[in-house]
């Protein structure tokens, strides 16, 4: 098989294409003929040694694929062969074929695109824990979602359209704010690219503040972090609950009066562990999920594709920041 590889610490451009054995499915994996890999910001960050998890080298990147079950490991009978499922798998989607827990794979029906299976447990698994058992979005509540042009973003923005929340979203061109506007968000703010000042700051605060209206925001969804997060929780509510979502702009540092002054929380939001931890709360979500896609309340957006020998461009696409929606990476 074929696969993309991360051999030594560094960007999207130290990727290799190299030919591997096919591997074989160890007791209760299954094999995945691979048809599409989406892409997300920890592949940038897990190739840099820069993320939470850290895999022996080589590895693939890519942690959410959608294709074909080729083979069945040992105890395995949850799945069968020619079944067509997405994945969570952390690494290792950047290839022609994976082995990966059976209990990670979600069956799809066969009205869902390749494509879009692939585009959709990272980005929704995401923002739908982070809304719903994070951040208790209520209806009628008011969602700031920031990067809302952004795969997890994006997502976000229908999910809280799909929840009853009214939902303001705030990126970083109009071309940005329309889409999200398109995908279901009520009004949308153009933010200015940082870093800010203590005016800069102060004018986004504005900004947001006179979006979300006297009230402020009830939840905000953060995606972006560096110098927005302090204008955000500014732009607060009484009793706010600001998710913790990514930092591609940095780690911000925020005055901690700025929570007591809005009697407000700042909630972290971590996936991947909250799935390990938590199985059948994951279960559940995802079960939700593919309703809403069936009743055609959320899907996802792919905005580009590349082919596997491409896929070192498709993260340094994302890793521009000027890529909307999902991008994803197709494998023939």
């Amino acid at each position: 098989m074929k696969a993309v590889l991360s051999k030594a610490v560094g960007g999207p451009e130290t990727l290799v294409l190299e030919d591997l054995p096919d591997p074989v499915p160890a007791p209760g994996q299954v094999l995945i003929d691979v048809k599409a890999c989406g892409v997300n910001y920890p592949d940038l960050l897990i190739i840099q040694d820069m993320y939470q998890f850290k895999p022996q080298r080589p590895f693939a990147p890519g942690g959410e694929v959608s294709g074909v079950v080729a083979a069945l490991g040992e105890g395995v009978t949850s799945l069968s062969v020619g079944q067509r499922v997405l994945a969570s798998t952390g690494w290792g989607g950047m290839a022609d074929k994976l082995a990966v827990e059976a209990a990670r794979c979600t069956p799809i029906p066969d009205a869902m695109p390749f494509d879009e299976a692939s585009a959709f447990i990272l980005t929704y698994g995401t923002s739908y824990y982070a809304l719903k058992d994070r951040g208790f979005l209520k209806p009628g509540q008011t969602l700031l979602v920031l990067g809302a042009a952004g795969g997890v973003g994006l997502a976000a923005v229908e999910l809280g359209k799909a929840m009853g929340a009214r939902v303001i979203a705030a990126a970083s061109s109009q071309e940005k704010v329309d889409l999200a506007i398109s995908r279901g968000a009520d009004a949308g703010v153009v933010y200015a690219r940082g870093p800010f000042d203590k005016d800069g700051q102060k004018a986004l605060a504005d900004q947001l503040k006179a979006a979300c209206g006297p009230n402020g925001w009830d939840v905000a969804y953060d995606a972006v972090g560096g110098d927005y997060s302090e204008a955000t929780i500014r732009a607060a509510g009484w009793g706010g609950r600001m998710l913790v979502i990514g930092f591609p702009s940095g780690i911000p540092k925020i005055p901690l009066n700025l929570t007591l002054l809005k009697s407000c929380d700042i909630v972290g939001v971590f996936w991947g562990a909250a799935v390990a931890r938590d199985p059948a709360g994951h279960a559940a979500n995802v079960r939700e999920l593919m309703d809403l896609y069936a009743a055609g309340k959320i899907r996802p957006y792919v905005s580009e594709r590349f082919p596997l020998e491409k896929a070192g461009d498709a993260i340094a696409h994302l890793a521009s920041r000027k890529a909307m929606g999902k991008v994803v990476v197709t494998v023939e």
